[in-house]
């Protein structure tokens, strides 16, 4: 039997489940009896496989980074994810969701945004499909990468800017899933990671399994062997680390460590966003997960310079995978996340996203053999954050 897989009711250990008010009830059993059912017909199948091919641009290089792995000791792979149309691995699951709901008769999408990166993919998916699309995101956030926001409308979504909270990826999240109770005969909530109630975790988790049913296929061909020893990838909500580690799970062999943010460290929560770090189990967005939060149980506003990262709770497949020791996971600060993009950048000539960023900075943390074989997804490209990289590192001056 599967030690990690998630159990019949939704739940990892006790993580997950379906916490949703009353009206949103029926969306979710009818979400829950039919999303496995419609992945697994053929034309469905079929459908998804072609887009990803076509229109994605998949399968993505897995690229032998040869100066970074003499820095580092260790054979390090980056699986390019950041080479996808949109430049990033959202679309792999914006694709799929918005067939599953056109399948299911909806024609109206709501997403939520915290790098943009998740807004743009479903923007992106709804031009193409021809469907309403609203999406929110943090007013802080607008801000930050008004560049992703410009694309979105241009892609023709609606972007309601949330101003409540600290106006960042919680409050989106809030927002959103208040437009779902409000309209749910007719809306599909796109949740961007594998957070939120069950069936979502469970759904986003094998669309965005292509990257590891790819690494596999990859590191066959190029190794001699399907499995690394060592898989790293960045946490926020998590849906690139679950895509990155959904084959290899079941396999102890085979490493995970993840990297979620920091901030500006581990001593004050309303300086970071160290989830699984910090975090103390609650009910947040639909499920049960690690959740930072202050002695009364309110939530705390997460900090982080990666808008993507900067979220109080965690997928609860990855507080599972932590608890269970199954994954390692890393806290990394921004300023050691700024450090290893620029150390990317100038090793390798890939500008990574701020959220990527996280991941490269575990690799001075590990001691590696020589002949580990290390794969770590770049989960995006850097475009975005270039006005967070040129301030930091006085690029204008």
């Amino acid at each position: 039997m599967e030690k990690y897989a998630i159990n019949e009711k939704g739940y990892y250990g006790r993580f997950g489940g379906a916490y949703v008010p009353e009206i949103l009830q029926k969306n979710i059993t009818e979400l829950k009896e039919n999303y496995l059912k419609i992945m697994n017909e053929p034309s469905f199948k079929a459908e998804l496989e072609q887009l990803l091919h076509d229109y994605v641009g998949r399968p993505t290089p897995l690229y032998f980074a040869k100066r970074l792995s003499e820095k580092y000791g260790a054979k390090i792979y980056l699986k390019r994810e950041d080479l996808c149309h949109t430049g990033a691995h959202k679309l792999n699951n914006a694709l799929g969701q918005l067939l599953l709901a056109k399948k299911m008769g909806k024609t109206r999408i709501v997403a939520e945004t915290g790098a943009g990166q998740h807004g743009v993919g479903t923007a992106t998916v709804c031009a193409l499909m021809n469907m309403k699309c609203v999406v929110y995101m943090g007013a802080t956030d607008v801000k930050r990468q008004y560049l992703n926001v410009q694309r979105m409308r241009m892609l023709g979504a609606e972007v309601i800017p949330v101003t409540s909270g600290n106006g960042t990826l919680k409050d989106a999240t809030n927002e959103a899933i208040r437009d779902w109770c409000c309209n749910p005969a007719d809306t599909h909530y796109i949740i961007g990671s594998v957070v939120g109630p069950h069936p979502f975790p469970d759904m986003v988790a094998r669309f965005q399994s292509v990257i590891s049913e790819e690494i596999k296929k990859q590191l066959k061909a190029q190794e001699g062997r399907e499995n690394p020893d060592y898989l790293i990838a960045c946490v926020g909500g998590g849906s690139n680390a679950a895509g990155t580690f959904y084959h290899y799970i079941e396999n102890e062999e085979v490493k995970l460590i993840a990297a979620e943010a920091a901030g500006e460290g581990l001593d004050d929560m309303t300086k970071s966003a160290a989830t699984i770090h910090l975090g103390r189990e609650g009910v947040l967005h639909g499920s049960r997960t690690l959740i930072m939060m202050d002695e009364d149980g309110q939530i705390a506003e997460a900090f982080s310079v990666s808008a993507g990262l900067d979220y109080p709770g965690v997928g609860p497949i990855h507080a599972f995978l932590a608890e269970k020791g199954r994954s390692k996971v890393y806290a990394i600060t921004d300023d050691e996340a700024l450090n290893a993009a620029l150390d990317l950048t100038k090793t390798e000539g890939i500008i990574p996203a701020i959220e990527s960023a996280h991941a490269l900075a575990v690799l001075p943390k590990c001691k590696f053999k020589k002949d580990d074989v290390v794969v770590l997804t770049v989960s995006g490209r850097g475009d975005k954050d270039m006005n967070t990289y040129a301030n930091y590192f006085h690029l204008g001056e």
